[in-house]
């Protein structure tokens, strides 16, 4: 069975059928990195393996969000995991919907219950040639291999430990369920985010960065998305860093006075997506402080 080779080593209407669209292309090999009982991703747990972390150890914590928790936000997910970061991933959509023989057939699954595993062994036994030619199965493989399977940003428990997810790629760190920065992959994604935060009254008295890099929905573009996706989690994660540094303290967000360098980094964060979108102008970025 075809696996990402990422993992593997981790360190529309006509009479006639509609034609499948491009399978995502390959997709670069990273390093072959060892888990704790010695085996690569193909014979050891492929899911949460031993990761060299940064030298610096300070990381912030990431949320990546997109409408199915599939595509984008699953790529940018795996890419913040294999560069050490602490990250977990939703979808804001009511239900998972995946494209199915024709456009008013999509696959449609619940959140939260349905695993990445049992929508391949789904796709592959109704339609092997399709779901492969048009890179679900492809991209199923990756996702399964990430976490149990998609869930939805409403549904998510702000500030309950997440003690369930221990086996998620990227899940150290965020144990405590409160992340630093939350970047969803499209307007509308970003919109549901906001407009939940702002429901929910923001009782942990916790800032929160949401930032959007508008991706389009394709296996090639969730590539570039997710590449510059972690070129801005590394550019929040220095400056950061730098706050923290310059302030002495121990990184507290939140926390208000003496909070480590974290408000002074959230009056930075502007700027510093700026400079990132003059390297990514064709992601436009939005980017607003808000509250847990």
């Amino acid at each position: 069975m075809a696996t990402d080779p990422r993992l593997a080593r981790d360190p529309r209407r006509i009479n006639t059928p509609p034609q499948p669209p491009p399978p995502p292309p390959p997709l670069e090999s990273i390093p072959q990195q060892k888990t704790l009982d010695g085996n690569n991703g193909v014979n050891g747990d492929t899911r949460n393996p031993t990761i060299p972390r940064d030298e610096g150890g300070f990381k912030l914590k990431f949320c990546t969000v997109c409408a199915s928790n599939q595509n984008r936000s699953m790529e940018a997910h795996l890419r913040l995991s294999l560069a050490s970061y602490p990250v977990i991933s939703f979808g804001t959509g009511s239900l998972v919907r995946l494209p199915g023989p024709s456009i008013s057939q999509p696959n449609v699954y619940p959140f939260n219950s349905t695993s990445y595993d049992t929508m391949y062994t789904e796709l592959n036994g109704k339609d092997p040639r399709l779901y492969r030619a048009n890179g679900l199965l492809t991209m199923l493989e990756r996702n399964r291999q990430v976490k149990f399977g998609p869930e939805r940003w409403q549904d998510w428990a702000i500030g309950k430990p997440r003690l369930d997810h221990r086996d998620d790629r990227g899940s150290a760190g965020v144990e405590a369920g409160v992340v630093d920065v939350v970047i969803t992959c499209e307007e509308r994604c970003w919109d549901a985010v906001m407009d939940n935060l702002v429901e929910r009254e923001g009782n942990l008295n916790r800032p929160v960065h949401v930032i959007n890099v508008d991706i389009k929905d394709n296996h090639e573009e969730a590539l570039v998305g997710g590449r510059a996706i972690l070129e801005l989690a590394d550019m929040l994660n220095a400056g950061a860093r730098e706050e923290r540094d310059r302030s002495g303290g121990e990184w507290r967000n939140g926390a208000g006075a003496g909070d480590g360098g974290a408000s002074s980094f959230d009056d930075r964060v502007p700027d510093i997506i700026a400079e990132w979108q003059e390297k990514w102008p064709n992601l436009p970025a939005l980017w607003s402080l808000a509250w847990f």
